[in-house]
């Protein structure tokens, strides 16, 4: 855990992957990889760009979560917001090449203190994440 501000926290994780920045970036822009990852989309990577995930609805949330583009600098850096059920946050994947693969690492920060369990549910999702994407990566990408 790290802290951007005094009264917001973040969650990090960091992995290196066995596969190119290349094959990293089109897991992380492409949609229909994105789909098979992380959640239903109809993300493209545009600055600027508007954009919702989209998961299976359960009691007190509607499964949709609002973003939009902040960076796309290609193969090295995307960052969106995301907001959804009080949350308004910032993720931030940073890419970088290794001797035998990527080094990705996500920050997904703003989360207050009064939001201990949106906190907690990103810290086991994005782990869940990096685990459906490397068996993507491992399964079609390779």
């Amino acid at each position: 855990m790290n802290s951007t501000a005094p009264d917001t926290r973040t969650v990090v994780l960091e992995r290196t992957f066995p596969h190119t920045p290349e094959t990293l970036w089109s897991a992380l822009t492409e949609g229909h990889l994105l789909a098979e990852w992380l959640m239903n989309n109809n993300f493209e990577p545009v600055t600027g760009r508007e954009f919702q995930f989209r998961a299976q609805p359960v009691p007190h949330w509607d499964g949709v979560i609002d973003c939009k583009v902040l960076v796309i600098d290609p193969l090295k850096t995307l960052s969106y917001t995301w907001r959804s059920m009080g949350l308004d946050s910032v993720v931030l994947f940073t890419l970088s090449p290794t001797s035998d693969g990527t080094h990705l690492r996500v920050e997904h920060s703003g989360f207050r203190p009064d939001q201990h369990a949106a906190f907690q549910g990103a810290t086991f999702g994005w782990q869940k994440f990096f685990t459906s994407l490397e068996r993507l990566l491992d399964r079609k990408l390779a």
